[in-house]
């Protein structure tokens, strides 16, 4: 299981530029720092800056204890001459394009105002990393693991979201419905070796 990637980000110095208006955009989304760039703020750059309304300024990945990532950040920000409110809805609208996990929020960093947006589930599974017999590790791929349930869910993204503990894999997936997302792959997970042990639980 070879997945690893580094973790990076920090918070900009605004001290120079106080007669601009800044957003946080924080997604419940557990992505790689590098494919947070790639999937959202590179497309999302691009638009601000097409549509005029400013740029991004600063992103990063908020972990837990054990490292597992929690939630990232997108820092914009907003061209001079343009209506916050008008702004923070056009970007909404973009982001929505992108299958946004529930308990998503964008922070206006002036008034403090949270706008919670998100229509996604999240689902995360998790593959015992030490207790399988030597030989499924050998003959088993985590890879395939990913494809398949992509597969199975119709997830067409091709982003690939996990986190390597010590002891474990963890993969994670969206989609409209945890539920039912789970439902799709139960007859997959309950029978591919590499999936015993696995612990399945919802994450947006």
């Amino acid at each position: 299981m070879n997945f690893l990637k580094k973790i990076f980000g920090a918070k900009p110095d605004h001290s120079a530029s106080q007669n601009h208006q800044y957003i946080v955009i924080t997604l419940n989304d557990r992505i790689q720092p590098f494919d947070r760039g790639e999937y959202y703020e590179d497309p999302l750059d691009e638009f601000l800056k097409t549509n005029n309304l400013g740029e991004i300024s600063g992103g990063g990945t908020l972990q837990d204890a054990d490292g597992e990532i929690e939630f990232v950040d997108i820092e914009v920000e907003l061209a001079l001459d343009v209506d916050t409110n008008i702004a923070v809805q056009k970007i909404m609208n973009f982001l929505k394009t992108k299958k946004i996990p529930k308990n998503s929020k964008i922070t206006i960093e002036t008034t403090n105002e949270v706008i919670e947006f998100g229509d996604n589930e999240g689902l995360a599974i998790y593959l015992d990393g030490v207790n399988l017999e030597p030989e499924v590790y050998q003959n088993s791929d985590s890879n395939f693991v990913v494809s398949e349930i992509k597969r199975l869910i119709d997830d067409k993204d091709e982003t690939v979201r996990f986190w390597e503990f010590p002891e474990k894999t963890a993969l994670y997936f969206y989609g409209d419905s945890f539920v039912e997302m789970n439902k799709l792959i139960e007859p997959f997970v309950s029978t591919y070796p590499l999936c015993k042990n696995a612990v399945i639980k919802q994450i947006s």
